[in-house]
């Protein structure tokens, strides 16, 4: 503990030492998580780099470099394992980012870990430390500080340093520290489970979708309503979450909302989507290629899946937990 401690003074010595420098827009992200981020986390005794030799399933941290897309950032930077179970992000930011104030830093944090049901993640430039309950829905009109439960800088870490170690070492995970630490604080207020949430926003797309459904297509059966109702929705996330996997080009889906007729566009992407994919999903059907569906109820369906309106990260959201059982 003792060396730990020198450690991390030398750390916070070198980062004031250089302060102008390091929050200059000139050091990057990546230089950041090289000389502050990697070894903080290193002090809390995780294998960063691997060096136990640890196959990709059981490695203390997986480092997902970001994949760019359309300037959309797909993965969190480090993820924190036990036994290749995810205990807690990390998303890393240069110094010259404002972690306390800004708001597109803490909501992207936010989405991993709620979508990936994760209930604590960590935002930090070094400079900062920021922990975030990301049990707590996200929203794009959030302030930086919801759902952040502590906050500290880098010339606070020494007198922090108990309840960071406490919390995220690795040690404190093993013992369970970790977990205590998540049931004990009564800060459950508008938690929810991701399933939960994801499923009522399936039901209100249902609902509507049949509704026109049945009011436009008045030779469909009550079979071949509910039928095309599911499979439809089935098809727009199942390619909604392989656009974020780098499976299709991002924001396809959302191209089509800016057309008229987009069902008949949709049942394209569906077509080439059964050739590609080769799987029953999207699998022809007559009846359903000449199904009349409003714009709007497509519109409001497809805009749902995409930022600023969704609180998902479908990279990290699993294929089928949208299914109803």
């Amino acid at each position: 503990m003792m060396n730990n401690q020198k450690n991390l003074q030398e750390l916070v010595n070198l980062f004031q030492t250089n302060i102008k420098q390091y929050k200059s827009t000139q050091y990057d992200e990546s230089n950041t998580r090289v000389d502050f981020i990697d070894k903080f986390f290193e002090l809390l005794a995780w294998d960063v780099r691997n060096t136990a030799g640890y196959s990709e399933d059981y490695r203390d941290v997986v480092r997902e470099d970001k994949v760019i897309i359309q300037g959309k950032p797909k993965a969190p930077d480090y993820s924190f394992r036990i036994g290749g179970v995810r205990k807690f992000f990390v998303e890393a930011k240069k110094p010259s980012v404002n972690i306390k104030q800004d708001i597109g830093p803490a909501f992207q944090l936010r989405r991993y870990g709620y979508t990936a049901k994760v209930p604590l993640s960590i935002l930090t430039d070094f400079e900062e430390f920021a922990v975030y309950d990301t049990r707590i829905k996200p929203s794009h009109k959030d302030k930086a500080s919801v759902a952040r439960i502590f906050y500290c800088t880098y010339d606070e870490y020494e007198k922090d340093w108990t309840f960071i170690n406490d919390t995220f070492s690795k040690e404190a995970i093993l013992k369970g520290s970790f977990d205590r630490y998540i049931d004990d604080k009564k800060r459950k207020k508008g938690t929810s489970e991701v399933d939960k949430e994801f499923l009522k926003l399936i039901e209100d797309w249902r609902s509507r979708l049949a509704r026109v459904i049945a009011l436009r297509n008045q030779d469909v059966s009550i079979y071949e309503l509910n039928y095309a109702v599911q499979k439809i929705i089935d098809r727009i996330i199942f390619l909604r979450i392989a656009e974020d996997r780098q499976m299709e080009e991002y924001g396809m889906l959302m191209k089509l909302t800016e057309t008229e007729n987009i069902m008949t566009d949709l049942t394209e992407v569906f077509n080439r989507a059964d050739k590609k994919y080769n799987a029953g999903l999207f699998k022809k059907e007559k009846f359903m290629n000449d199904l009349e569906i409003d714009d709007h109820i497509l519109k409001s369906i497809i805009k749902g899946l995409y930022y600023p309106a969704c609180p998902y990260e479908f990279s990290v959201l699993g294929l089928l937990m949208y299914r109803a059982q």
